[in-house]
């Protein structure tokens, strides 16, 4: 499939990844953050509202926050309160040193930037939430740009919005078809899917199985990021 696809495409220069699940290893934190949030919002913890919720949390991995509080408390005071309660929960557990790197993300990050192309870094998360995890993972400087749903205008994934915006931002492709996205859930795979990316890779450290990133439009599926320079390699040769 690699050879096929670099025949057909031309060399990826921007490489756009997804941060929790991808490059970073959050544990869960997810989940334990809603729980809490939901709990402030008067969601009992157990009960039958909890769980509905909890999974549709799960269900949405990758998609904008802001996005799921929205679909989970309709009222917009209420998804507003959820989010910003979600990210305070958030940033707690982050604070606490309850988040690390994928093994191997930071050496494929700086594999791909010695090899000349632009990386950047982004979620589904607020700013604050993802300089949090910036400065407890010392990333503050690993790539050119850090980009979340409000940079590129409000829209997270699965909107091709955020890629769109780095390839704006950055200059550093002259192609759509230049780009390539990876990333552990469905929203990560249909975001790419949408931007033109030539390359959209599912890795399977995070949210979503082989075959649902299959079935979102993933072009190749890697055991973890540390795998995407090889990959990328081969367009080079």
């Amino acid at each position: 499939m690699v050879s096929e696809l670099t025949t057909k495409n031309p060399e990826p220069r921007l490489v756009v990844l997804d941060m929790a699940g991808t490059t970073v290893a959050d544990g869960g934190l997810v989940e334990q953050a809603f729980s809490r949030a939901a709990e402030r919002l008067g969601v009992e913890p157990g009960s039958a509202d909890h769980e509905q919720k909890l999974q549709y949390v799960r269900d949405t991995m990758g998609e904008s926050k802001i996005t799921v509080f929205r679909a989970l408390f309709g009222d917009e005071d209420l998804a507003q309160r959820a989010n910003t309660a979600f990210e305070a929960a958030y940033g707690e557990l982050v604070d606490g040193g309850r988040i690390a790197p994928i093994p191997g993300a930071r050496e494929a990050i700086e594999e791909l930037r010695a090899a000349g192309r632009t990386v950047v870094l982004t979620t589904g998360f607020a700013r604050v939430t993802q300089d949090a995890i910036l400065d407890a993972l010392g990333w503050r400087d690993l790539v050119e740009l850090t980009l979340c749903p409000a940079d590129a205008g409000g829209r997270g994934r699965p909107y091709p919005d955020m890629v769109l915006a780095a390839l704006l931002r950055t200059g550093a492709a002259d192609d759509v078809r230049e780009i390539a996205v990876a990333g552990d859930t469905a929203y990560d795979m249909r975001s790419g899917v949408r931007s033109g990316a030539s390359v959209v890779a599912g890795v399977l450290t995070g949210a979503h199985d082989k075959d649902a990133l299959r079935a979102a439009g993933a072009t190749h599926v890697l055991g973890s990021v540390a795998e995407l320079p090889l990959l990328l390699g081969e367009f080079g040769r």
